[in-house]
């Protein structure tokens, strides 16, 4: 029996992200594969098995490890993005520039 799983795809879950720092392959199941027949349902059975509630708490932690690091690379790219912008309030009657550009509709 064949694998469907295409090794490109396997290629790319692999890879670990930029802003997790871990494989998306590896956020969903606590593993990196090492070859698309890894993935079979055979070589579920193969592989040694752990204690379920380990195995949760193990999946959990990179769960929350991930979390974390989304949120700080978050923060990050808002505290660059606002790095030059200020906060301006606008009060009633206060005078402003509105810039209106003439677009085209069909």
């Amino acid at each position: 029996m064949g694998s469907s799983v295409a090794p490109c795809r396997v290629a790319y879950n692999r890879a670990p992200h930029k802003t997790t720092g871990v494989s998306p392959f590896k956020t969903v199941y606590g593993l990196d594969p090492l070859t698309p027949r890894y993935l079979t349902p055979g070589a579920i059975k193969e592989r040694p098995s752990v204690e379920a509630k380990k195995r949760v708490k193990e999946i959990k932690g990179i769960h929350d490890k991930v979390r974390e690091k989304i949120e700080k690379t978050n923060a990050n790219y808002q505290s660059q993005a606002n790095k030059h912008r200020r906060k301006v309030f606008f009060q009633l009657g206060d005078l402003i520039w509105v810039h209106l550009r003439m677009k085209r509709l069909p």
